[in-house]
């Protein structure tokens, strides 16, 4: 008899706050896109609590929360006041078919296997300073409060010094993108004034910029890159062994498209290192890239094209995850509000903009807007060329 099929890995999500259908069935990389109050950071922190419902439990407990009333526990999981939306005979969620139920995850063999950087980076560095989990209000969504811990961790253990560039982490290659489109030969450093350790921009001419007076983009973009410094192990291991998925909340906030072009990089080389990757998203650079993708593949090019696009060097370390890229499985879905103001979700996968689908042939909305401005300008143009 041949072999039984692994599971697939989908992720249903039925009558929960605004989301009335959801299932996604994840690729190497997957996309979520779509207005806001779609749902889309729901579907992610359930994707997060299925996959690690312990070890999520298990650091609310510890912080003294308690943990055995679901409708809590919603509040805790999703912040305070969203246990409105949970409603135990109405709602529904499974993982690779099997239903999920609130409160009864399986204590793992290892660490939790979801490393999740949130849509609330910036914020939980307002002072430079990331806060430890149990600083956190129970409003803060669980994601985001297991993420500044995680920054507390690795700024607590450090002396002051350099955090970028550093040169045991990341590929030369991508640190000089990286200063090229953030920092401009600025030195990002964790500096002691007073007793207390703060991030600070530190440049050749002796100018040093606080955190605070830092760009919008900088800011932004931070937080997220020493996130990924985590998942970057020591010595040469590709990965850390306890973590399988990654998910990013919108990776390019306040982000001009050259830096957007540079995170996409990182995503790829996590992608390399064997992975899962699921983002949300708002820009269409990324599904730019996705298309591409696609079509590359399509015609047989090589990591050598896919690195032209990105305008990142030709060096054998790139290539090699150029070349792993061009053979990951990529999905795309559209979540969307329906007449009566619920969510559902789309696969739009083929972006294909001659799709009879409307959401699949703008992208999810995301290509729409430029495409009548467009359309408007062609007409107005050729209408004058016919008055003339």
């Amino acid at each position: 008899m041949p072999p039984t099929p692994p599971p697939r890995d989908v992720l249903t999500v039925r009558n929960f706050a605004q989301i009335e259908e959801a299932e996604v069935e994840f690729g190497d990389l997957t996309v979520l896109v779509g207005p806001q109050a779609t749902g889309k950071s729901l579907l992610l922190q359930w994707l997060n609590l299925v996959l690690d419902a312990h070890e999520v439990v298990k650091a609310l407990k510890e912080a003294g929360h308690d943990v055995t009333r679901p409708k809590n526990l919603i509040d805790l999981v999703f912040g305070e006041g969203m246990s409105a939306a949970w409603n135990k005979d109405r709602m529904e969620v499974r993982w690779r078919g099997d239903r999920f139920l609130l409160g009864k995850g399986r204590r793992s063999q290892r660490e939790g296997s979801v490393f999740y950087i949130p849509a609330h980076r910036s914020l939980l560095l307002v002072e430079g300073w990331p806060a430890p989990f149990l600083k956190l209000n129970a409003d803060v969504p669980v994601v985001a409060r297991l993420f500044s811990q995680n920054l507390y961790q690795r700024f607590s253990g450090r002396h002051a010094g350099p955090l970028f560039p550093f040169a045991r982490q990341l590929k030369r290659e991508y640190r000089d993108l990286i200063d090229e489109a953030m920092y401009h030969g600025g030195t990002v450093a964790l500096d002691k004034r007073n007793l207390r350790f703060r991030l600070q921009m530190r440049f050749k001419d002796g100018t040093e910029i606080p955190f605070a007076a830092w760009t919008a983009g900088q800011r932004e973009f931070t937080p997220l890159l020493l996130g990924l410094y985590h998942l970057l192990p020591p010595r040469r291991a590709r990965k850390r062994k306890e973590i399988d998925w990654v998910i990013v909340e919108e990776p390019e906030m306040g982000l001009h498209p050259q830096a957007i072009a540079v995170v996409l990089l990182l995503l790829l080389d996590l992608l390399w290192r064997g992975y899962r990757v699921v983002v949300s998203t708002h820009s269409p650079l990324i599904l730019d890239f996705v298309w591409a993708v696609r079509l590359l593949k399509k015609h047989g090019a090589g990591g050598r094209s896919l690195a032209k696009a990105f305008n990142a060097p030709s060096a054998q370390q790139v290539l090699k995850v150029m070349d792993t890229a061009l053979g990951k499985e990529y999905r795309v879905y559209f979540m969307s509000l329906n007449r009566s103001q619920h969510a559902v979700v789309q696969d739009i996968s083929g972006l294909d903009p001659e799709a009879t689908s409307a959401g699949e042939a703008e992208w999810g909305g995301l290509t729409g807007f430029s495409s009548r401005v467009g359309e408007a300008v062609r007409n107005a143009v050729n209408e004058g060329a016919t008055a003339e």
